[in-house]
């Protein structure tokens, strides 16, 4: 009687083992193992990937520009290095010409106005482009920098449209969100029109969000260039 439980046990356990022996197999189609990061050629990693690691200050970048002026603004297309702005105040927004915060551009404008009437060749704000927040970014350099002039009288500087979040996001605001959180320590950028500030020495001094209008900047843009 033993015996014969014994066979009839072990003859169970090679059937449930053969059974089960698709599921254990690593080389099954449907039940690989994933590999690792950088030997899956199915996941595509950033096309900026690496471009920040090494960056120590703003000056390590170089975004493209977007035919907007002022000097020493290069062609459309070429980089433009933000090394030419050593010893210089930077506010950097991240805009959209259809958004309810678009009429901050005047805001902006006239900030821009006011701070280099005072501190001539000190001051920059830099507008970068993004569509990812309700697609209120379609349009292409050309007529972001002409809807820009036409109806705010932009002078400062338009780039070329990027990504702020997400897998392809410019290593400029990658670096920018590191370096300063947001409102409840969250990194992303959370809308269009969201506020960096740069002191001389390249680092970032500050941080707001789109609700925040630009002519409430002013004094901690002076407090800067003061320094």
């Amino acid at each position: 009687m033993f015996l014969l439980t014994s066979r009839r046990t072990t003859s169970h356990i090679l059937s449930l083992s053969k059974a089960i022996e698709p599921i254990l197999s690593v080389s099954h189609p449907t039940h690989r193992l994933p590999l690792p990061y950088h030997l899956n050629r199915s996941v595509q990693p950033n096309k900026y990937f690496g471009k920040m690691a090494s960056a120590a200050t703003i000056y390590d970048f170089k975004p493209l520009d977007s035919m907007s002026p002022p000097p020493p603004s290069p062609r459309k297309g070429q980089e433009y290095p933000l090394s030419n702005f050593k010893d210089k105040v930077i506010l950097i927004v991240n805009v959209a010409s259809k958004c309810g915060f678009t009429s901050q551009y005047a805001g902006l404008e006239e900030l821009y106005k006011n701070i280099t009437a005072k501190h001539p060749d000190q001051f920059v704000i830099l507008g970068f482009p993004c569509n990812q927040f309700g697609g209120q970014e379609p349009d292409a350099e050309a007529e972001i920098v002409a809807f820009c002039e036409r109806n705010f009288g932009v002078t400062f500087p338009i780039m070329q449209k990027i990504e702020v979040n997400g897998d392809n996001a410019h290593p400029l605001f990658e670096w920018l969100k590191e370096q300063k959180s947001g409102l409840l320590g969250l990194k992303r950028i959370k809308w269009n029109f969201e506020k960096f500030l740069i002191g001389k020495d390249g680092q970032v001094k500050g941080r707001w969000a789109s609700v925040t209008g630009p002519a409430s900047l002013e004094k901690e843009i002076l407090a800067e260039l003061e320094k």
